[in-house]
């Protein structure tokens, strides 16, 4: 049975390193089971930009940052930019492979505004996506954020 969805919760409980490691356990149970949503094309000024949003049960985690010029993730914090216009199928097979040969890091940084463990996911030697999880290292937490704007753009 996978790891549920973590609902709203209130207050803050201690936190603990066997806490932590079992956030990072249940990243690594979870990893076979997401997928790449739909890509979220945009273009602007700057020029076309892609995120390819990782999914879990039909919940975004996270988005990954694609550099489309060289068909591979950036660094998280670095939105990559093409002058060229991007179709979203171009793009489904390759963010499906990079989902794929993504690696958990071996750590958590606890984020208290939001009670959750935040462990790091790998591509290569980048650092391409987070997934939250929940104080007590059993849940995940989604983005309801981008859960919803994938719907919005999707749907």
């Amino acid at each position: 049975m996978p790891p549920p969805i973590k609902g709203h919760s209130r207050g803050s409980p201690p936190i603990s390193r066997e806490e932590a490691e079992r956030a990072i356990e249940t990243v690594r149970e979870i990893l076979h089971l997401l997928v790449a949503g739909p890509a979220l094309v945009r273009g602007g000024p700057e020029g076309w930009h892609v995120d390819v949003p990782v999914m879990y049960q039909g919940y975004a985690l996270d988005r990954i940052h694609l550099d489309v010029d060289k068909m591979e993730p950036s660094p998280k914090g670095r939105p990559a930019r093409s002058s060229r216009e991007v179709d979203p199928n171009e793009i489904r097979g390759k963010a499906e492979e990079i989902v794929s040969e993504l690696r958990v890091v071996d750590a958590a940084e606890y984020r208290e505004p939001e009670k959750c463990w935040v462990v790091p996911l790998a591509w290569g030697p980048y650092l391409v996506a987070h997934v939250k999880i929940s104080s007590d290292g059993r849940e995940v937490v989604p983005d309801y954020g981008l859960t919803e704007e994938v719907r919005r753009y999707v749907y």
